[in-house]
């Protein structure tokens, strides 16, 4: 088994590892003991957000290792109630004060929130911020593919990333699709899913003991084939390495259709539309 993570290259020529690491919930001392473990282990794609609340254990985190910061990829997210541009802009700074970087590698629209229907101008303040070189990569979570046209149509910039529920009881095809033909890197949040969910279904479990391989392992590598960067979330050193160590095996087609038809009409998680959700 390797834990040689490959990279994909972004719409703006940065470069991330295929798979990252969630920090959600990871707070405090032990969160940022988990997060530095993570970083040891080889992860170097990690994800945060400012409604995380843990942007601060992520910069203790990274205090922690002996790992160079321009080996790491570190990335946040707006929450919506900051969405206006000024609010915005001083959000980032205070998302860099937290973590106490200079630089985000990537920082992310969190939702749209279309009924507050200010996500253009939020995405101004982050263009704005990659000029002022506050952040190097500018992406989107959550948003469906009108409001990422919206967004080049008005700014002429498209996200370099959408992360989006993504897992394979809602594979999010149509959305893939569209991303893919527009260039824009598809990232995978609660790739697991429910995990007991899918650490007790018939069909995961029999392609995992085809492959001798996880039951995570193997819905992280359907996650890899569809060209999704996956974020899972672990405090376990043991399963931070599992779960990076899918690149020395392959699904067969059959396997990945399989995978591909548990998906469900309603399969998103807790109901979080993005076409109405909004985000405080």
């Amino acid at each position: 088994m390797t834990n040689q993570i490959p990279e994909i290259k972004l719409n703006d020529g940065m470069r991330i590892p295929a798979i990252g690491f969630g920090t959600y919930k990871l707070w405090g001392n032990e969160g940022a003991g988990a997060i530095a473990n993570a970083i040891d282990h080889g992860h170097r794609l990690i994800d945060s957000a400012y409604n995380y609340e843990n942007e601060g254990t992520v910069g203790a985190a990274l205090k922690r290792t002996a790992v160079s910061r321009e080996e790491l990829r570190i990335t946040s997210k707006l929450p919506g109630r900051y969405h206006t541009y000024d609010k915005a802009v001083k959000a980032i700074q205070e998302s860099l004060y937290r973590a106490d970087l200079d630089y985000y590698d990537l920082y992310l629209i969190h939702w749209p929130n279309p009924i507050q229907d200010q996500y253009v101008e939020a995405w101004q303040a982050l263009i704005d911020a990659k000029k002022w070189g506050l952040i190097r990569s500018i992406g989107v979570c959550n948003f469906l593919p009108e409001h990422m046209e919206r967004l080049e149509k008005e700014t002429g910039v498209l996200p370099s990333i959408n992360q989006v529920e993504l897992h394979p009881f809602f594979n999010q095809e149509e959305q893939r699709k569209w991303h893919e033909e527009h260039g824009v890197t598809t990232e995978s949040w609660s790739p697991l899913a429910r995990a007991n969910e899918v650490f007790t279904n018939d069909t995961i479990k029999e392609i995992a003991a085809k492959y001798s391989k996880t039951v995570s392992q193997i819905v992280l590598r359907w996650h890899y084939q569809h060209g999704a960067v996956a974020i899972p979330k672990s405090a376990s050193p043991k399963r931070q390495l599992e779960n990076m160590s899918i690149f020395d095996f392959t699904l067969d087609d059959a396997d990945m259709t399989a995978m591909n038809n548990l998906t469900r009409p309603d399969g998103r998680m807790n109901d979080l539309d993005p076409a109405v959700y909004e985000e405080f």
